[in-house]
């Protein structure tokens, strides 16, 4: 089933079953893939990877608004902030540990031959293309820094 079909559905279960702030969450990774399939570039189809790096980008913001909630002392907004993220990942696919990651990082770097910091963007691409969804890309770029430059 397509996310967007997924989504609408879930919406109609959460309106039944009238849990506003879990419709909130859901209504904006909605506005969000109709915004992607609307845009003048928009074919009015996505692939799977688009709608990935938009789910990703809709948790982002929630936790770096939470982020900024707690800073501010509003825990309330900050837990509602969260609230939405934990929803919204529920639609990606299951995150991999840091330890998962760091050995598809060195199986990467021995494939490209890598052997310095300046190698980083090769590596990158590839770790990226590989982990698309399935790991955070700060994260990824923490653990590349840090192996390549020991």
């Amino acid at each position: 089933m397509k996310l967007e079909q997924k989504i609408n559905d879930d919406i109609k279960a959460t309106m039944l079953a009238r849990n506003a702030e879990k419709l909130e969450a859901l209504r904006a990774v909605k506005a969000a893939l109709l915004l992607e399939k609307t845009k003048e570039s928009g074919t009015g189809d996505m692939d799977e990877s688009t709608e990935l790096k938009i789910l990703q980008k809709l948790v982002k913001q929630r936790r770096e608004s939470a982020d900024i909630y707690k800073n501010a002392n509003r825990p309330d907004l900050a837990s509602k902030e969260l609230f939405e993220a934990t929803i919204i990942e529920s639609y990606l696919p299951h995150q991999l540990s840091q330890e998962e990651v760091i050995a598809i990082v060195k199986k990467v770097i021995a494939q490209t031959g890598a052997a310095s910091i300046k190698d980083m963007g090769k590596v990158m691409g590839m770790t990226s293309k590989e982990l698309a969804g399935k790991a955070d890309n700060k994260m990824i770029s923490e653990i590349v820094k840090s192996l390549l430059s020991s």
